[in-house]
Order: C-alpha cells, then structure tokens, then sequence
C-alpha cells in the first residue's frame, strides 16, 4: 500500500485512501531525527492476513497472531520510509485487547470454555515475551503492557493491538 502523507507541524499522518478513518502510523517528530510513533491497532487475523496479503486466515492462535502483528507494523514502517525493520523501534507501551474464546460455548462447556482461555493467556504471553527476546535482541521492553479482555470485529483473532515506540536513528548509525 502506498501511504498518504500529511504533516501538520511536529506529526506526520500516514493512511490509506482518501477519507481515511484512522492512519495506520502517526509520527511525532522529537528532534535530531527522533520519532515517536504511534502504530494503529490491528490483529493477526483478518488485518494481518490483508496486510501481509497471507493466503491463509490466522484463528485463536496467539503464537503465529503476536508475530503477524509486529511484522504489520515493520511493513508500514518500510512503507512510510522510516525504516527497514521493526528491531529498531524501541516500544514504550503495548495495549492489547483480548478475545474470548470463539470456538467454545462457556454455557454448554464451562470448564472446557476456562482450558481455552487458560490456552489462549499462556500462548499470547508466550509470544509476546518471545518476539521480543527473539527479534528485539538489544532493544528495551514496553513499561507499559496492558490487556483488556473483551470482543472485537474480527472474528478470527485471538488478540488486538496498538502501541507507541520510540525511532531513534542516532542508535543505530553506530550499529551500521
């Protein structure tokens, strides 16, 4: 996709189309080429799946989701022209919202229902704690983490995300 642009003094929006609802990143301009960014919130369903453009359909499963999130977001980054991966964003605060399960009814299958969230808060802090050990190798970790368990439109994902993360090239010109 390629983004529209719009700055308005210090941020910089950039979306799709032409009445855009929300933009996928909002930039923050700090000075010295350091950006604050804020990533809009998708999932590992539905919005990975056209983001990435996967043929396959991601469902309840927060080990491949939490990935295909992240790597949403390193696609907009190399697409906004900010930079060529997701390691070199140093994430402030995560916000998640977590679905219940959908395969499972908890009237009919109560205790069935709970083995299945149980599944899904094991395998989401799984992969969190994983991409980040992973394929943020010197990078900070978010203070900020927080979840909130409820339903959301897409009815494939296990979990919804958004965040803000810091872009700070002077780091990673050393690296270079």
């Amino acid at each position: 996709m390629a983004f529209n642009v719009r700055k308005r003094g210090r941020l910089t929006y950039y979306y799709g189309g032409d009445h855009p609802t929300l933009s996928a990143l909002v930039t923050e301009d700090l000075g010295g080429g350091d950006l604050k960014i804020y990533f809009a919130g998708l999932t590992g369903g539905y919005s990975a799946k056209g983001c990435l453009g996967r043929e396959e359909l991601v469902t309840m499963e927060p080990l491949k989701e939490v990935e295909l999130v992240f790597r949403c977001w390193e696609r907009w980054l190399q697409e906004a022209g900010i930079c060529d991966t997701i390691a070199k964003i140093d994430f402030v605060e995560v916000h998640a919202f977590g679905a219940q399960p959908k395969n499972v009814n908890p009237v009919a299958e109560p205790q069935r229902y709970h083995e299945e969230q149980q599944r899904l808060y094991r395998e989401y802090a799984e992969a969190y704690s994983g991409f980040f050990r992973d394929h943020m190798p010197g990078c900070g970790v978010p203070s900020r983490f927080t979840v909130h368990v409820m339903d959301f439109p897409d009815k494939a994902a296990s979990y919804e995300f958004y965040s803000v993360g810091l872009y700070q090239p002077s780091l990673h010109a050393q690296e270079g």
